[in-house]
């Protein structure tokens, strides 16, 4: 009989953690030894874009899953040991839901460092799971439970290196900028080299796909800048008004709002180059690897667990890293804070050479596929781990 796996959290195709759980269960859901339950409903919202034969193939286990939940909502108590393997989606603070399986596994994603001893507050998990060296690390210093890493992945059917449409002005120079506004994703950065770039390059066009289901939490940031973001009465993210109040021309940047995931990989074949410089990442930056993984050049922080992304030539990784003062009530142990100055002179650097921006973007694309950072090889480590249990 398959092993029943319960991922809690939910599928989507806007989002990081849903990107995760539906490529999870997109794999598995073909795989005779398992069977995903997700700790949502999959809605068809959840499937935008996605290759209709996956959704077909996958819609046995769609209905299962939708059907257990049901289920699982009537017959639920607190101290109920469900025959399945669970694996909690524990973020900031690491707070483990009520839920206990046979086998508990906890993904743990944080970029809050303040963590305490950890062994009691995990008492059910059978193992700590995580995307980076950096959580792990800081996991195994607290804990004695096993901990495994498990990189995030791409898909390589949709993200690989392809040509340019032609859609674009070919005579610009485009540079991606992706993930939900926030302080660690230092958005606030970007438009400050950005601006200093646009300013001796006419030509340069900043294309933001800074949108999130969860864009409330975004309402207010400016970061270093002078501006804050604002909102619309409809609470869209105003991209425009924000680069406009902070000095920058609107016609300089592109925003392509929230898109499903599957359609990523056509903005991006577009780009001349990516910037992302987080000043924390538990995972690896998924809009990182996933430009990496199209051929484009990317210029990364050499921090936290962007770290696990950086290696030679397949990246342009900004190494002045001051340190982060407290965020609030996080703490910020190995939080790194970009030198706009660094960024600045990483696009200068792509700008002035097409022949080099080709060179580390294959180099790039080349890695993700030899490291096997994909998405099938996620599914399969995850499986083994789960079987082990």
């Amino acid at each position: 009989m398959a092993r029943r796996v319960f991922l809690n959290w939910q599928a989507g195709v806007t989002f990081g953690w849903g990107i995760l759980g539906l490529n999870i269960f997109l794999h598995w859901a073909r795989d005779a030894e398992l069977r995903p339950l997700m700790g949502r409903p999959i809605g068809m919202h959840d499937l935008a874009a996605v290759n209709p034969l996956a959704v077909l193939a996958a819609l046995p286990a769609i209905r299962d899953s939708n059907n257990f939940l049901v289920q699982l909502a009537k017959a639920q108590t607190p101290q109920q040991t469900l025959d399945l393997t669970v694996i909690d989606a524990l973020a900031n603070g690491l707070n483990p839901s009520p839920l206990r399986g046979k086998a508990n596994i906890a993904r743990c994603v944080f970029e809050d460092t303040k963590l305490g001893p950890l062994d009691a507050k995990l008492g059910k998990f059978d193992a700590l799971l995580c995307a980076s060296n950096w959580n792990a690390r800081l996991l195994q210093e607290r804990s004695a439970k096993p901990v495994r890493v498990i990189f995030e992945g791409v898909d390589p059917a949709l993200f690989h290196p392809g040509p340019k449409s032609g859609i674009l002005d070919p005579g610009r120079f485009y540079i991606f900028s992706g993930g939900k506004v926030e302080y660690r994703k230092g958005q606030d950065l970007v438009l400050l080299a950005f601006k200093e770039f646009a300013r001796r390059h006419d030509d340069a066009v900043l294309v933001t796909a800074w949108h999130s289901p969860w864009s409330h939490i975004a309402a207010g940031f400016k970061g270093r800048l002078a501006a804050p973001l604002a909102f619309d009465k409809d609470g869209v993210a105003q991209i425009d008004k924000w680069v406009a109040d902070n000095g920058i021309a609107p016609g300089k940047v592109i925003d392509v709002g929230q898109i499903p995931n599957p359609l990523m990989p056509a903005v991006l074949r577009e780009m001349d180059c990516a910037l992302q410089p987080s000043r924390a990442e538990a995972c690896t930056n998924l809009p990182a690897k996933e430009a990496m993984a199209c051929g484009i050049p990317v210029i990364v922080a050499d921090n936290t667990g962007v770290k696990d992304l950086i290696d030679g030539d397949n990246c342009i990784a900004l190494r002045r890293q001051a340190p982060v003062a407290g965020f609030g009530e996080w703490e910020t142990a190995g939080w790194g804070e970009s030198d706009v100055e660094e960024i600045v002179a990483g696009l200068e650097r792509l700008y002035a050479d097409a022949a080099q921006r080709r060179r580390i973007g294959l180099q790039g694309a080349g890695w993700i596929l030899a490291q096997g950072r994909t998405w099938q090889e996620h599914a399969k480590q995850l499986k083994e781990l789960v079987l082990s249990l």
